[in-house]
């Protein structure tokens, strides 16, 4: 029986370029797996890395290509939501899509699964343990120009505004433009206690590294879930100061899953491979999410694995703490304090 072919759209390129190695990684080890196990469908499963490119056009371009020329069945992506549009109305109908990062809590596009956590998932408990553990009050939003950051800053400006805090400017830079004086101005005539920087990729090394040399984190606290192990290793260990962090996979987490993810991975790529991080392991989780919805649906077709989204058993996944999640299903959030490199859990 001939093999079925899997496309995994990750950006290789451009600010979010930095977690193509980890996605990949963990992409091409969730096939492993599946096809140690029986594949799907019975049929073996091979991998077909597609590069995204930077920008909506160039993801498009690409995923059409690998459907059309490398007759992929299905497409995994972790991009950023700028390209999310556009590579659907590619996909459309023709192959399920099955978008794995956090995002902004909405995809209107209604052939998108995603697995995701969402914005207020992740920043309202963490702002509220920051305005009542920590006194912060004063609190400035920046981040990208496009969808996610705007959006997952609006969501924070209302839980400030509902809580009793002062949002105390909110500036915005296209992605890959690594100008941040006025921004880092403003904090500082503002007064600020709290930032909440949602940088993409390698715009938040350059944004972090640009913080710190102006000399303001011993006194201002930074919040957000766009920093991961990729972007702090890509920092100095005094530039991770009072930064803290959400998410819904760290790698320090323990737990069962967890456990066992790492192990499978370290043996696979042996001690020094790409780091683990939400991002890289969204692919892992989302290979296994196409697979597990498939089986279910007994076929490839978009529109019966839209029926079974949400109520389909995953087999594996390296978040979270049941044994067998339901496809789509939430997973506890968790804020940490990055002390060096190192994540240390908080609640």
């Amino acid at each position: 029986m001939r093999s079925v072919r899997i496309g995994l759209l990750i950006a290789q390129s451009g600010s979010a370029g930095l977690w193509a190695p980890s996605a990949e990684a963990c992409g091409r080890l969730a096939v492993q797996e599946i096809n140690r196990d029986s594949g799907i469908l019975k049929r073996h499963v091979e991998l077909f890395v597609i590069d995204a490119g930077s920008t909506a056009n160039s993801a498009a371009t690409a995923v059409g290509q690998a459907i059309e020329e490398q007759k992929v069945s299905g497409v995994v992506t972790m991009i950023p939501s700028y390209a999310r549009e556009a590579v659907a109305n590619v996909t459309s109908d023709r192959v399920p899509l099955v978008y794995t990062p956090q995002f902004e809590g909405f995809a209107p596009e209604r052939n998108v699964m995603t697995t995701g956590e969402t914005s207020d998932e992740l920043i309202a408990p963490a702002l509220r343990w920051l305005m009542e553990r920590k006194g912060a009050r004063r609190i400035f939003l920046c981040g990208n120009d496009y969808i996610w950051p705007r959006s997952s800053l609006r969501i924070a400006r209302e839980l400030i505004r509902h809580a009793g805090g002062i949002v105390t400017g909110e500036l915005y830079v296209p992605v890959g433009v690594h100008d941040y004086d006025e921004i880092l101005d403003r904090i500082k005539t503002t007064a600020s206690d709290l930032v909440l920087p949602y940088f993409l990729g390698s715009d938040s090394v350059a944004f972090n590294r640009a913080f710190c040399s102006m000399g303001l984190s011993p006194g201002v606290l930074r919040f957000t879930s766009a920093i991961d192990e990729t972007i702090v290793y890509g920092l100095q260990a005094h530039e991770t100061e009072n930064i803290f962090v959400s998410s819904a996979y760290f790698s320090s987490l323990r737990s069962r899953n967890n456990g066992a993810f790492l192990e499978r991975y370290h043996t696979t790529y042996g001690d020094n491979p790409p780091p683990a991080n939400a991002f890289g392991q969204s692919c892992y989780e989302g290979i296994y999410s196409l697979a597990a919805m498939v089986e279910e649906a007994g076929s490839f077709d978009a529109r019966l694995l839209k029926r079974v989204f949400g109520r389909t058993l995953l087999q594996k996944t390296a978040r979270g703490n049941e044994a067998k999640p339901i496809v789509g299903s939430r997973h506890p959030v968790h804020l940490a304090r990055i002390d060096g490199y190192d994540f240390s859990i908080l609640t």
